[in-house]
């Protein structure tokens, strides 16, 4: 159990990460349209996710990275960007694991 929950108290660890959590809880509402892809079926073009936090596209793919490891987000290849939507059903499972650890 430990080593499930490692991956997921680091990605968690991060206030941007946090941010772009929440974010992609309603991303319709945080992004403007897109020209590829469906903000909630695709996910959000890490661009974006960038852009709002105000980072280097290289600095948001790192956090983007470990929220997908943490299987938290589900990443989608279109065209040349990547697209990151929340993966509900695994976080409602992290949530489950994280209160019976506690």
């Amino acid at each position: 159990m430990q080593d499930t929950l490692v991956p997921l108290l680091e990605a968690l660890a991060c206030d941007k990460r946090l941010l772009v959590l929440d974010w992609l809880r309603n991303p319709r509402e945080h992004f403007p349209p897109q020209r590829y892809g469906d903000l909630v079926r695709d996910g959000v073009c890490g661009v974006f996710i960038a852009e709002k936090l105000g980072i280097s596209p290289s600095t948001a793919s790192r956090h983007m990275k470990q929220l997908t490891g943490a299987g938290l987000v589900r990443a989608k290849r279109i065209r040349q960007w990547t697209f990151y939507r929340r993966d509900e059903d695994a976080i409602k499972k992290m949530k489950d694991l994280m209160r019976r650890s506690l």
